[in-house]
């Protein structure tokens, strides 16, 4: 039987950082590729180090040239070599991400580098490439190198209301992040305060939400980051009287239930089908992993692209220690294949994987006692910034880091022993959840 192509109907893609319309995908990265070769950009020092090591390598040269060589016939994937991936990595470096307008269509390309290698990720030499040490290596600097433009003020041009106009937008029909559309699609993902499609409505609700002066050029934002790393309003979100209670323990970020499991093994298959947890592998052998052990409990949850990207402590109680652990950006399950939501369904995967922030607590309370906020990050600046240090007191609520752009899931590590009653907020963990408000009750330890 003929396969079918699969450009038009996907899975969700988990936190909407990509569009699930393949052929807005693909329009968009062919327009990129016509603006690559017309502009003829100098290369970045940080992406000819990535191809002089590619080149340098037959393994890596095996890798990158055979993903693009494994992708089926059919899947119509605009980039058919890793030379123009690496033509459209350079371009980004110097863009920030803003909504577009395809043939009426509105579309978030949140992750345009995780776009371009949106089915090259999912082939055989996808996977070794993107698990590769030097790749990673090389890649965190390219990262690390958009960070820095992303936190400059060259960064604000997508912040404004409507229409972007600047010439350095190179999206098609650009809309800013203060345009209606863009406005009333982050206030359809407000959990507490979730509006129509009134664009007055959807203005006054970010006013309302986060810290901003409407009065000021780019709502007061000084950049990019600033804006995505953005704080509520005080008591926007508060901790009501009854979930002050030390059994109560809240959301540490804004974020929909994905897993929960009280079965895990401190060693696991975890690239097996089902991506079971291994505990030593995302605690990275830290020495106060041995603290832990079988049929610990891990509950997970994944950030959309457009709400809250700051972490907030769980528990009362003393930080112990921190680590950010080096990790992948690119790699995705292997039993995901060619599935354009690969890393959507790689969730579980990549919290042994991928570039991640630790921070052990000692809960106050004897009944939860050692407990472990995992933040994970995926893809682009996976940038884990942790802002307590080791021996701080925390109090339920209190800000203990943010991910700079980037950061699509972090997980709650109990002891065995721990036994949590877990609130969903009347869903069941999955891809398809919504937003629980941070700092909201998210479960009751016995």
């Amino acid at each position: 039987m003929e396969s079918t192509p699969l450009t038009k109907h996907v899975k969700y893609r988990i936190g909407k950082w990509l569009p699930s319309d393949k052929e807005f995908l693909n329009s968009w990265i062919g327009m990129k590729i016509k603006q690559t070769q017309s502009k003829n950009l100098k290369m970045h020092d940080s992406v000819k180090a990535l191809k002089d090591a590619i080149y340098a390598d037959p393994i890596l040269y095996m890798s990158f040239t055979s993903m693009y060589d494994e992708i089926p016939q059919g899947y119509q994937e605009p980039v058919k070599s890793f030379d123009t991936m690496l033509l459209l990595v350079n371009q980004i470096l110097n863009e920030s991400p803003c909504f577009s307008m395809i043939e009426n269509k509105i579309g978030l390309v949140g992750f345009p580098i995780n776009a371009i290698l949106d089915w090259a990720m999912g082939t055989k030499g996808g996977y070794l490439a993107f698990t590769h040490p030097v790749v990673n290596q090389k890649l965190s600097i390219i990262l690390n190198e958009w960070k820095s433009f992303l936190s400059s003020s060259a960064s604000q041009y997508v912040l404004v209301e409507g229409s972007i106009e600047q010439p350095q937008s190179d999206y098609p029909n650009p809309l800013g992040w203060f345009s209606s559309e863009a406005l009333k699609a982050m206030a359809a993902m407000d959990p507490l305060r979730g509006i129509g499609q009134n664009p007055h409505e959807a203005k006054v609700n970010f006013i309302y939400n986060f810290k901003c002066d409407p009065t000021k050029p780019h709502y007061g934002f000084k950049s990019w980051d600033d804006f995505f790393t953005r704080e509520f309003n005080l008591g926007v979100r508060s901790i009501s009287a009854e979930d002050q209670h030390p059994d109560v323990i809240v959301n540490a970020c804004e974020s929909a239930p994905y897993n929960c499991t009280n079965n895990v093994k401190m060693k696991d298959k975890f690239w097996m089908k089902g991506q079971p947890y291994s505990l030593i592998d995302i605690l990275a052998h830290h020495k106060l992993a041995s603290e832990f052990g079988d049929n610990s409990t891990i509950y997970q949850a994944f950030l959309c692209a457009k709400t809250y990207h700051r972490w907030n402590s769980p528990v009362d109680g003393t930080i112990i220690a921190t680590e950010n652990i080096p990790g992948t950006y690119y790699a995705e399950a292997p039993i995901a294949g060619y599935d354009p939501a690969g890393p959507n369904d790689s969730q579980g995967y990549i919290t042994e994987l991928a570039a991640r922030a630790l921070v052990f607590i000692q809960a106050d309370n004897p009944k939860i006692g050692l407990m472990c906020f995992v933040a994970v990050g995926m893809a682009e600046v996976s940038s884990c910034e942790m802002t307590i240090k080791e021996g701080a007191r925390v109090k339920k609520g209190d800000p203990i880091g943010t991910f700079h752009f980037g950061g699509s899931t972090h997980c709650l590590i109990f002891r065995p022993g721990v036994h949590i009653d877990f609130d969903f907020h009347g869903q069941t963990p999955s891809l398809n959840t919504s937003n629980i408000p941070v700092k909201a009750r998210i479960g009751v330890v016995k």
